[in-house]
């Protein structure tokens, strides 16, 4: 009887003491997330109030990059705004709206320019670039795939309450119209509409919500 008792104690006493265990971690994350943003305002070109970036963040080009008020990211987002590669000269811009959410392991890429509305939410592992690594002709294909010169089709624009799933991937010469949905796993080669849902590889659309 009394073993039972104490069995039943220590696992009261085990319950509680992970929630509090977990609960100091998730302020301490919290807590140094919020010193590790501060720390990399000087980074950026302008940041709005209220944001929080999760480390680690991989960035590059910060001078070109514009971010709103209300911005989070989770961890391991590449941000990159390249001026030079390969000796080519770019102006690269990457402008974030307001209240936009990013989670895990996504990444933006430019050299020509991409704009993010308001209220934009990002899934985990989408793929945002306004350039390709090499045109398809005969002479860059007589040279390794990492020698060959970036070149944009034009920039890549996302507009307000977008959400891109799972895995999205968007290529350059874009607009993803206001209010969009675009499912997991799905390859935006084309404009998408405003107010409408699409999917696929390449993304189609799929329904229309207004």
């Amino acid at each position: 009887m009394k073993q039972n008792i104490k069995k039943s104690v220590f696992k009261i006493l085990y319950f509680f003491s992970c929630i509090f265990s977990r609960s100091l971690s998730a302020k301490l994350s919290l807590r140094f997330n919020q010193l590790y943003s501060m720390w990399l305002l000087r980074e950026f070109n302008a940041v709005g109030e209220d944001f929080l970036i999760s480390s680690p963040l991989y960035l590059h080009g910060g001078k070109y990059i514009t971010i709103g008020e209300g911005f989070s990211c989770q961890k391991r987002l590449h941000l990159h705004a390249f001026e030079e590669v390969l000796g080519d000269k770019f102006t690269p811009e990457i402008k974030i709206g307001n209240h936009v959410s990013i989670q895990h392991d996504c990444h933006i890429g430019a050299i020509n320019k991409i704009i993010i509305g308001n209220n934009v939410l990002l899934a985990s592992k989408v793929y945002i670039t306004d350039h390709f690594h090499g045109e398809i002709t005969k002479e860059a294909l007589l040279l390794p795939p990492s020698l060959r010169k970036l070149f944009s089709k034009g920039p890549v624009i996302i507009e307000d309450n977008v959400w891109l799933g799972e895995g999205v991937v968007v290529l350059p010469g874009v607009t993803i119209g206001e209010n969009s949905i675009v499912g997991a796993n799905a390859v935006v080669t084309r404009s998408i509409p405003r107010n409408c849902v699409a999917a696929g590889n390449p993304a189609r659309v799929v329904r229309e919500l207004a």
